[in-house]
């Protein structure tokens, strides 16, 4: 399972069993039922407990940074998401009515965001982060959601353990849970290439890809079995997808064929950004920190010492590199 839980597992993620699917069958998408979110009661036992005020939200457990306007929000465990708009000097609490562990996080504008988790939970947020409400949550189903992307504010993509995958055209009033095939395999990351397809990195080697804003999905073969956490569109339209045993794969026809990049470390790799220099950084377990300087074809290998486990990385507008994960909030300094 890939399911991101507490300290104990420090982002601990299974490997998948090769399946040795052939070929990129194109599948159009089953439509179940849309998710409508439903009100809950005081004194339910459905409803929601709060994610408690932390002195030590910032430095607990985070696994997802991104930007609103000039803001950082940054996402983890007890439903914390903290903010900062001081270039990540110092962190807020937001106000969260959820204490799941938050998986991932986009935004669409300075305003409006989006944050995903356990429980198949969907938060929004429509003042940069500060409050949050509930659109959809599925304990139910017991399959958490990995990975968020929005490509504005109305249509976005939600995925997770299982193949589960949601969309919504309306900014979250509604979510439909969709079906691509026959696939049962856990969607850990979605991504979009300069191309604009949709790629999503999945368990046992598996890549999917869209080229039409998600209507349709097609299964890309690879030659890895373990399983991808996530994947990078890069600046000359090729991609990266990179997870389990430190492995990196690159793609330059955007996923039709695949070339293992070499890698000194096995540690496995959860994230990665294109910094304001042009330079790649992946990051991931054990400290691992992996630098490119020619779009993602060679990397060097240059870990923290302290070799924290990390999950998310950002690079602010003064250049300081900030990375997340098992100690929350640090800063991170790049030796190459």
């Amino acid at each position: 399972m890939t399911l991101l839980l507490r300290r104990s597992s420090v982002l601990g993620l299974a490997a998948g069993l090769c399946l040795g699917l052939a070929g990129a069958p194109a599948f159009a998408q089953s439509t179940l039922a849309p998710v409508v979110p439903k009100a809950v009661t005081e004194g339910s036992e459905l409803k929601d407990a709060p994610s408690l005020p932390s002195r030590l939200a910032a430095t607990s457990l985070l696994l997802d940074v991104t930007t609103a306007g000039e803001r950082l929000v940054a996402v983890g465990e007890w439903g914390h998401i903290v903010y900062s708009d001081d270039q990540g000097a110092s962190w807020t609490q937001a106000t969260v009515p959820v204490d799941v562990t938050l998986t991932s996080i986009a935004f669409a504008d300075a305003k409006n965001g989006w944050a995903v988790g356990h429980d198949a939970v969907i938060l929004h947020s429509a003042d940069a982060g500060q409050t949050w409400t509930v659109q959809s949550k599925q304990p139910e189903l017991e399959q958490p959601l990995f990975s968020v992307y929005f490509s504005d504010a109305q249509n976005g993509f939600a995925v997770g353990a299982y193949s589960l995958y949601m969309t919504t055209a309306d900014g979250g009033a509604t979510w439909t849970q969709k079906k691509i095939g026959d696939s049962d395999f856990h969607m850990n990351g979605i991504f979009k290439a300069k191309s604009g397809e949709l790629l999503i990195a999945g368990e046992a080697g598996h890549v999917f890809r869209s080229k039409d804003k998600g209507e349709n999905w097609e299964i890309l073969q690879t030659p890895y079995s373990g399983s991808f956490w996530n994947g990078l569109g890069l600046e000359d339209g090729s991609v990266l997808v990179f997870g389990m045993r430190g492995n990196i794969w690159h793609s330059a026809d955007g996923g039709t064929t695949w070339n293992q990049v070499a890698n000194k470390s096995t540690s496995s790799i959860q994230s990665g950004r294109i910094l304001s220099d042009g330079r790649v950084v992946l990051i991931g377990l054990e400290g691992t920190v992996q630098i490119s300087k020619d779009g993602g074809k060679t990397f060097v290998y240059a870990p923290r010492d302290d070799r924290a486990a990390m999950a998310a990385l950002i690079q602010t507008k003064d250049g300081v590199i900030h990375v997340f994960g098992e100690e929350g909030a640090k800063t991170q300094t790049l030796t190459e």
